[in-house]
């Protein structure tokens, strides 16, 4: 296998350790990734990457998500230069605020307003204060081991949190009626809100496109109780379906939670909500000092433009359905059972019979060496500026891959 150099990499990882606790923190710490993987990056360019020490890569992380159109996309970079010329923190929102939410009520379906944050933890938490404050009541039910943010009320990680931090959260199983039904019973008349992922995409197990019939049991147990719908589109957002995940279910929520894709690598969160949550949203006190940053409102304005304009979830889906059939094609070809899970424009691949993904480790690291960036556990993500080439590129890396694991 190419050995990849990693010089400026190890320089920057001891320098970061002597003043960064743990020298990286929170989910890209390289520690969690095979040796092989690099941790710091200088540029990415379309659905590309390199590394500080030179190596490319055909990148399916997309910056864990955010490069909806790939990197440093023009159109949207153009569109946030002429902000930034202008101003971007100010003492108050640019007319660009405005746009920007006119154009996401318009796209999303259940839209009637929306209000902008700066990251997906900022969204989640902002639609639970909001059911709670727009109903009165307390208990959110959420899906067992889902993640919707780093803040003590949801953290994945009980250091430094309190019983009492998550002290009105009662859980379900995901796509699972009945467990659902005994959660909203257990809450009683304290249901504030049901909290939903778009998809099921707990990290290291096959993911979960929810069933019709889940959807319609939130849906009917937040009419029957008076409570809020609430999606998490933070992860899926505009890459499965550009009026939102659940369209295609025929199940609309009462509010959602959007970042990541929404300005293409530009840090911007939102809130949409649909009327009768109107006077709750306009109530509560959220805020951040960034929050009215209009540089990335106008990365957005430029993103979803482009979304609409060339259909970016379908080109996603057969880009992804491209990949998907060549891994499966190819890893029969080595004898190796593979699960590939989830909906296609966000990739998902275990092997079988690897509990401490020692296979996935192998071989994603097989492939990053012919420069394929791919993860062993976490969903991926494709990119509008991925191309045919480079799903060919990345089958070839796969038989390389494949041929690590057979090895073994």
């Amino acid at each position: 296998m190419p050995e990849l150099i990693r010089t400026r990499d190890a320089a920057l990882r001891a320098r970061a350790e002597k003043v960064v606790p743990g020298g990286m923190w929170g989910h890209l710490h390289a520690a969690k990734l095979p040796e092989a993987y690099p941790q710091f990056f200088s540029r990415g360019e379309g659905g590309v990457l390199w590394d500080v020490d030179g190596h490319r890569y055909v990148d399916f992380m997309c910056s864990w998500g955010p490069n909806l159109l790939g990197h440093h996309h023009p159109e949207v970079e153009e569109a946030a230069e002429r902000q930034r010329r202008d101003g971007d923190c100010l003492n108050g929102p640019a007319e660009v605020m405005v746009e920007l939410a006119e154009l996401v009520v318009d796209m999303v379906g259940h839209a009637d307003w929306t209000q902008f944050q700066k990251n997906g933890t900022d969204a989640t938490t902002t639609c639970v204060t909001i059911a709670r404050a727009a109903t009165g009541r307390r208990k959110i039910l959420v899906a067992k081991g889902a993640y919707h943010g780093a803040v003590p009320w949801c953290s994945p990680s009980l250091l430094g949190v309190t019983a009492e931090d998550r002290a009105h959260l009662a859980y379900f199983t995901f796509n699972d009626v009945e467990s659902l039904d005994a959660a909203a019973k257990e809450a009683g008349d304290d249901l504030a809100g049901i909290l939903i992922s778009a998809f099921r995409h707990d990290l290291g197990s096959d993911q979960e496109l929810p069933t019709v019939e889940f959807a319609r049991a939130a849906r009917r147990i937040c009419d029957s109780k008076g409570a809020a719908l609430l999606i998490d589109e933070v992860r899926a957002g505009f890459r499965l379906n550009a009026a939102g995940s659940w369209e295609g279910l025929g199940v609309r929520p009462d509010l959602s939670a959007w970042s990541k894709a929404i300005a293409n690598g530009h840090a911007l969160a939102a809130v949409t909500g649909a009327d009768w949550l109107r006077r709750a949203a306009s109530q509560v006190f959220v805020t951040g000092s960034f929050w009215a940053g209009a540089v990335a409102m106008a990365a957005a304005v430029a993103t979803l433009k482009i979304v609409r304009r060339d259909d970016v979830p379908a080109r996603l889906a057969q880009l992804g359905q491209t990949l998907r059939d060549g891994l499966e094609t190819r890893s029969r070809q080595f004898g190796l059972s593979i699960r590939q899970s989830g909906p296609v424009q966000m990739p998902t691949l275990l092997f079988e019979g690897d509990p401490d993904y020692r296979k996935g480790s192998a071989f994603c690291s097989a492939m990053l060496a012919r420069g394929v960036y791919f993860h062993p556990k976490h969903n991926m993500f494709l990119c509008a500026a991925h191309t045919e080439a480079d799903i060919a590129v990345a089958l070839e890396a796969a038989e390389h891959g494949f041929a690590s694991v057979a090895a073994l």
